[in-house]
């Protein structure tokens, strides 16, 4: 697994630097490999599809103008995740945080660790509302780590903050998850301290 994640990482370096060197070609591959999880975790945090969307766009697009001030100290996808992720919620500070309706299923990004398609679908509108009450502070966590399966060190740089701070963060935002959906599920369902 980990063989896959350093060929893909040494692929979008290789693809950053001949965008830098003028290969127009180069940023539509990485755009190929990265739009989807981009579109999924914009759609998780903005909850609309058209904001996600345009999310999607946005973010592409400031990484199309900052990609010379990409230094390559962490993987190119953690940077362009960290990106998605700051634009989402610059957006819903912008139009301010609004309650909206749950996602039709059809619309939702697969949820591949789903081992009970059933009970998932049946959890997916409460989990969504409870994601929805989530604060700012904890929210990308759990969503990065939960929901998109990054390894916690991966949601460290993304959100630029401390690994302990992240384990916090996921460990507290699942708590109140559990919190808001009566227990159905439960609040320490992955042990924080075996992730790495």
């Amino acid at each position: 697994m980990s063989t896959r994640h350093d060929s893909a990482t040494a692929d979008d370096s290789v693809l950053i630097r001949r965008y830098l060197a003028g290969d127009g070609r180069a940023f539509d591959q990485l755009m190929a490999a990265h739009e989807a999880r981009v579109f999924a975790i914009s759609l998780r945090i903005l909850r609309d599809r058209e904001e996600a969307l345009d999310a999607t766009q946005e973010t592409f697009i400031t990484v199309l103008r900052k990609a010379g001030s990409f230094e390559g100290r962490s993987a190119f996808s953690t940077w362009l995740y960290r990106v998605a992720v700051n634009t989402c919620y610059t957006m819903l500070r912008k139009k301010g945080r609004r309650p909206t309706a749950p996602l039709p299923d059809a619309h939702d990004p697969p949820d591949l660790s789903a081992t009970d398609r059933f009970r998932s679908a049946e959890l997916r509108p409460m989990l969504e509302d409870a994601l929805a009450t989530l604060p700012e502070e904890f929210g990308p966590a759990v969503l990065l780590s939960d929901l998109e399966g990054l390894p916690l060190q991966s949601v460290a740089e993304i959100l630029e903050i401390p690994l302990g701070t992240v384990k916090s963060r996921v460990f507290r935002g699942r708590k109140l998850l559990a919190e808001h959906l009566g227990n159905l599920m439960a609040a320490s369902g992955y042990p924080i301290e075996d992730e790495q």
